[in-house]
């Protein structure tokens, strides 16, 4: 049970760090980082067909990052800092993990060195 729950929050992360690969979906992201914004206010500054970069929006929007709500005919997106954290979180444990074995190297090269 432990065990599903660890995979499934791998799979979120995976998931999440997909999304921000791209470089235009990061830009989206730093956007919305500033206030909520139509699709139309989102995609003014790249040059690409619409449809194209609402599938970028669709894949903020599937990992969680993202949310929307239309209201009329204008959907509004704003971030979910919530699934940032996911992520903060992820590299948290990483940064921990690595520091520890460094440590560990640490300790093991200055034995080597007083043992000469």
């Amino acid at each position: 049970m432990a065990q599903r729950a660890a995979v499934q929050t791998l799979d979120r992360v995976d998931e999440l760090f997909r999304a921000l690969a791209d470089p235009t979906r990061r830009r989206v992201v730093e956007r919305l980082s500033r206030s909520p914004a139509s699709v139309s206010e989102l995609a003014q500054p790249f040059e690409m067909a619409l449809p194209s970069f609402v599938e970028h929006l669709r894949v903020l929007e599937g990992s969680g990052l993202v949310h929307s709500r239309k209201k009329g005919r204008v959907r509004t997106y704003r971030l979910a800092p919530k699934r940032l954290k996911l992520a903060e979180d992820w590299l948290a444990q990483q940064r921990e993990l690595w520091e520890r074995r460094l440590d560990q190297l640490d300790d093991y090269l200055l034995d080597l060195k007083d043992k000469r």
